[in-house]
């Protein structure tokens, strides 16, 4: 990868990326079908302009790997448990792979029975949530998709790491506009807070608490023993614990505060995920649904603006609008980024 001065930003082009990323992968002993789709997923995030979980994550499942709490050889084993509900385990290899063979069943199922659900157990961190419901509006179809994650915020009235920083997302297809709505239970995602430290960024006042529990704006204090808060207070505990439920307590993975996470080396991480994809064309035909979608789309994006605002955007277009521009410019990193993952390709003698 290239090398620049380190106040400058490096633009690498999304093909280079998935390249790099994906030889990466296979020098270490990632067999090619989970290569590409990792590297494809890990790209999209990045050209979404959500490079919290795009290819900077490759040195954090890169050390699971090498310390064997992470099988990057894993193939998941599949079980239809009814005609529209499948089982996933994981083994303990990628999130990606099990959560793209959990949304294909769902998809498949949802086809003929207008409704699949895919339960995963035994997995890991599956990067940004928005390309699973992706992979479901490509097939035309509606997705709710949940997890949960490691210990981050207090449950609401408590002082200590309890619930995870757990995404849920959902989609709809629209007639020009899909809707993608993609979030965390807590203020901002502590991959924001990651990438502050990486940056040497500071963070917020109110993104996170010190392990005093005072406000902080140092990423660092906020991640060696701090928390960070849950946005709307008891609404986004209420949140976290929902993902814990669906997504652990159900699938028979870690929850209550067990899961590891994915910057932790120590152990298997034992993430759960749901996926449910449910057919829009239920009630009447696909058509119409979109040019109802398309209607709200209208709606939302022409109210009345309040003072100072420019535009309203529909959940999921300013990401739509950064993979359109970086599709054109590439992809931004820092040196500090491209000398992390020069560090990794150079472990392995390779060169990209």
């Amino acid at each position: 990868m290239a090398e620049a001065a380190a106040d400058q930003k490096i633009f690498v082009t999304a093909d280079h990326a998935r390249d790099f990323v994906q030889n990466l992968l296979i020098a270490n002993d990632v067999p090619s079908e989970n290569a590409t789709i990792v590297a494809r997923c890990l790209i999209a995030a990045d050209l979404r302009g959500v490079d919290t979980h795009g290819m900077n994550r490759i040195p954090s499942y890169l050390e699971r790997i090498r310390q064997g709490v992470l099988n990057g050889a894993a193939t998941p084993e599949v079980r239809q448990i009814t005609p529209v509900v499948t089982q996933v385990d994981a083994l303990n290899g990628w999130g990606f792979v099990a959560a793209d063979v959990g949304m294909a069943a769902a998809i498949e199922a949802a086809k003929v029975y207008g409704i699949g659900m895919a339960s995963i157990k035994h997995s890991n961190h599956f990067g940004m949530s928005a390309w699973i419901v992706q992979k479901a509006l490509d097939a035309n179809m509606m997705s709710l998709v949940f997890t949960n994650s490691s210990p981050a915020l207090p449950a609401w009235g408590g002082k200590s790491k309890l619930l995870g920083v757990s995404p849920l997302a959902c989609g709809a297809p629209g007639r020009d506009n899909n809707f993608i709505l993609d979030m965390a239970p807590s203020i901002a995602a502590r991959g924001k807070i990651h990438k502050a430290k990486r940056r040497g960024e500071s963070i917020p006042s109110d993104w996170a608490l010190d392990k005093d529990g005072h406000t902080t704006t140092d990423p660092a204090a906020a991640l060696d023993g701090g928390v960070m808060l849950p946005m709307g207070g008891p609404k986004g505990s209420g949140l976290a614990v929902m993902m814990d439920v669906f997504s652990g307590v159900l699938s028979g993975s870690a929850f209550a505060g067990h899961v590891t996470g994915p910057y932790d080396p120590s152990k298997p991480s034992d993430v759960g995920h749901f996926l449910v994809a449910i057919k829009p064309d239920l009630f009447m035909c696909l058509q119409d649904f979109r040019d109802r979608m398309q209607y709200l789309y209208d709606r939302v994006v022409g109210a009345e603006r309040a003072a100072g605002v420019e535009r309203i955007y529909f959940p999921g277009e300013l990401e739509q609008l950064q993979e359109a521009e970086r599709e054109i410019t590439g992809i931004p990193f820092v040196q500090a980024e491209i000398d992390a993952l020069n560090e990794e390709a150079s472990r392995v003698r390779c060169c990209f």
